[in-house]
């Protein structure tokens, strides 16, 4: 069984189905879908969540395929603010959206160091690889802070069209010396 994670500011509580209603208020934004894959259906169906939810992801988390948590504040924890998710997709290991109005403010950062070190600390997994649209530069530099490098690029269809995807990698050696560096530190 997933587990539900905390930092901070934030409690990662896993999804269920009863995500679906508010994810469906906060999700079919532009902001957030445009640096989506174009898997994401655009405009967002009245029930895409729903059916992301019921028919993708929690089947894929009963495999022990894929992992999804709500993103909360944790001073308003029954309001969802974002996703961030783990999947054992080839060079798509992690993929998150958070909420226009909670950008730039280091939360996703928060909730990445937590979701990295389940995925190399819990799950046991030996490297991290994670695409991203080149445009995409605030997920860039989520990935440079957590001592991600990139490895290669490809073009790839997302919501906004074709884009250059950048392929970004960690090693769960290089997670953990990053961890040891910034034990004391603010991520």
């Amino acid at each position: 069984m997933l587990i539900e994670g905390r930092t901070s500011r934030l409690h990662l509580r896993p999804l269920c189905i009863d995500d679906a209603e508010q994810i469906q208020a906060e999700f079919p934004r532009w902001e957030i879908v445009r640096f989506l894959l174009n898997r994401v259906p655009w405009p967002y169906p009245p029930d895409g969540a729903l059916c992301f939810i019921r028919d993708h992801a929690l089947p894929a988390m009963e495999r022990n395929e894929a992992w999804h948590w709500t993103l909360r504040l944790t001073m308003a924890p029954e309001k969802i603010i974002g996703l961030i998710s783990l999947t054992n997709e080839q060079h798509n290991h992690r993929g998150f959206w958070l909420a226009p109005e909670h950008q730039g403010q280091g939360l996703m950062t928060e909730a990445c160091v937590w979701v990295n070190d389940y995925w190399f600390e819990t799950l046991g997994m030996p490297v991290m690889q994670v695409g991203k649209a080149s445009v995409n530069l605030a997920s860039q530099r989520i990935s440079e802070k957590h001592g991600m490098r990139r490895i290669g690029e490809k073009e790839s269809m997302y919501v906004s069209g074709k884009l250059i995807t950048e392929v970004w990698e960690l090693t769960a050696d290089e997670w953990r010396s990053w961890k040891r560096a910034h034990q004391n530190h603010d991520s």
